[in-house]
């Protein structure tokens, strides 16, 4: 831009966008106030598509249930009227519940005696095609690939005669009654004769009973004017992992996905159920050995070649899958010293990474552990860029979340479409927001309910315990009791007995879905 006296003008440098103003959008699956909340409705799963404009849920009873947009078809209205209009419609997304359906059962490993779960563990969209919905679906052990399309209903709109009309004679022949006019008839055991010959022939073949029968009717005209949606699994991919998967992911190539458990990450064709590659494998000559587990694993967003997997010693690695087929050596590796003389009991439990993200543009990996989120720029290994302190007012209570299991706890993750927020959950249904810019001091705690600001807790249901067998390192003694309800640093009271585990952001907007137990809660900006 030039000046008046014909100089250039440095613009002023952009600051850190302000904070969102959240407010309620929906509700799915509301609760009454001090309705129970049975085992197998917990939403145990959520995501997104690509284009946002459909939504999955998995629970922990096996069940898939997918919701799709409804304000782009009702409101999508005429192009050149939108173009017209010089600011954004400020019309906050609506969705519509679309149809549901079984993914998983319960099994039981007979060789190793040990029951599976139907528990949905991850979900993750493929690519679309010809109209239809195409999703991943996992519990512990076995992933199965869905295609969600709308079928035609074939409803008889006229019959071969009319049942008013028709009368059966005394005899056993019918009254009235089409007759094809193929000069051969076709019998039950495969042969055929002449039409002058068939009818004695038929008889016998059909062995009518004696007495009157009802006449035979047949469809004339069949319509569909009805459509249904029908969800059908393509394929099953099982029997490849010994350790419960707790990662899924889709590559960019639209061809292939990758599968993690505890100690191995196996790389699988979509068109191919029964043979995968192992591409990581951590898992010691000796068991005692062991150091770490494998946590989460995500494929790049564009790179079809590179993906990041995380440990419980809060390390990300990222790794390359043109340097080898068996990629025991990571391309770069991600993680934070801690500082000298802060070392405890608890450090590696509150260190084991729990949720990885990568950005939109692939740029950056959000991770979350136990007591904080943190943004890595995959160009700099040296630290993260950013990091974001949301449990550090339970350090104190460290061996009460110990006792009680809730420091075993798996928090998710994510990010907004452009990486400028990170959102993560945490105890009393809340989930907090925060900025990413340079300077951001935005940090704004909402409420999983209807008025998401009031940060207050709701009626406790009890959690469900569902722990890795090999991530755990200790356990100790059994069902203890709950810590209760407790304040934060803030003023704000907290209850470990409901947690925020899982949460998606809307791709291209600003828009949060979040589980509150078997609650499906909503929210945009």
């Amino acid at each position: 831009m030039n000046g008046g006296d014909g100089g250039d003008v440095a613009a002023a440098p952009e600051g850190p966008p302000p904070p969102l103003d959240w407010k309620f959008s929906q509700v799915f699956g509301e609760r009454t106030a001090g309705e129970e909340v049975q085992e197998v409705d917990i939403i145990s799963a959520i995501e997104f598509d690509k284009s946002g404009d459909h939504l999955a849920t998995g629970d922990r009873g096996g069940r898939v249930v997918l919701f799709e947009r409804t304000d782009k078809k009702e409101h999508g209205g005429n192009r050149k009227d939108l173009e017209k209009t010089d600011y954004p419609i400020s019309r906050h997304p609506e969705f519509r519940y679309k149809t549901e359906f079984q993914s998983h059962e319960p099994e039981f490993d007979y060789l190793k005696s040990l029951e599976i779960e139907e528990k949905i563990n991850k979900i993750r969209w493929c690519q679309t095609s010809n109209g239809a919905l195409f999703l991943l679906s996992s519990n512990d052990k076995t992933i199965k690939f869905w295609k969600v399309q709308e079928k035609k209903i074939k409803k008889v709109a006229e019959m071969s005669m009319d049942t008013s009309n028709s009368k059966a004679t005394g005899n056993g022949n019918v009254g009235s009654s089409t007759v094809t006019s193929n000069p051969k008839l076709h019998l039950a055991n495969g042969g055929c004769t002449d039409k002058d010959k068939s009818y004695t022939s038929l008889s016998n073949a059909l062995s009518f009973p004696s007495g009157s029968i009802p006449s035979l009717r047949l469809p004339v005209v069949v319509t569909s004017n009805e459509t249904n949606l029908v969800a059908r699994c393509r394929r099953v991919y099982a029997h490849a992992h010994d350790y419960h998967i707790n990662s899924i992911s889709n590559n960019s190539d639209g061809e292939t996905f990758i599968s993690a458990d505890d100690l191995r990450i196996n790389l699988w064709n979509l068109e191919v159920s029964n043979q995968s590659f192992n591409i990581v494998d951590v898992k010691p000559a000796n068991m005692e050995d062991l150091t770490e587990v494998i946590t989460s694993a995500e494929f790049h967003p564009n790179h079809c070649h590179t993906l990041a997997y995380s440990s419980s010693k809060g390390s990300i690695r990222l790794i390359d899958l043109r340097q080898s087929a068996l990629c025991d050596k990571h391309s770069k590796l991600f993680e934070e010293h801690e500082a000298p003389g802060s070392r405890s009991f608890f450090t590696e439990i509150i260190a084991s990474i729990s949720d990885i993200k990568f950005g939109r543009d692939g740029r950056y990996i959000l991770s979350r552990d136990y007591m904080t989120l943190k943004l890595w720029d995959i160009n700099m290994d040296s630290g993260p860029v950013s990091t974001f302190q949301v449990h550090e007012h339970l350090r104190p209570k460290l061996c009460d979340l110990y006792e009680n299991d809730s420091i075993f706890d798996k928090f998710e993750c994510c990010l907004s479409g452009d990486s400028k927020r990170v959102a993560t959950g945490s105890y009393s249904n809340l989930f907090r927001v925060f900025g990413c810019n340079p300077g951001s001091t935005e940090a704004t705690t909402l409420e999983a309910s209807k008025n998401p600001m009031r940060r207050q807790v709701q009626t406790p249901s009890r959690p469900s315990r569902s722990l890795s067998s090999i991530t755990r390192a200790v356990r100790r003694g059994g069902e203890s009791n709950t810590p209760g309800v407790g304040v934060d640093a803030n003023g704000n009271s907290f209850d470990f007995t409901t947690k925020l585990l899982h949460l998606a952001w809307h791709p291209t907007e600003n828009s949060i879905a979040c589980a509150a137990a078997n609650s499906l809660y909503m929210y945009y900006a």
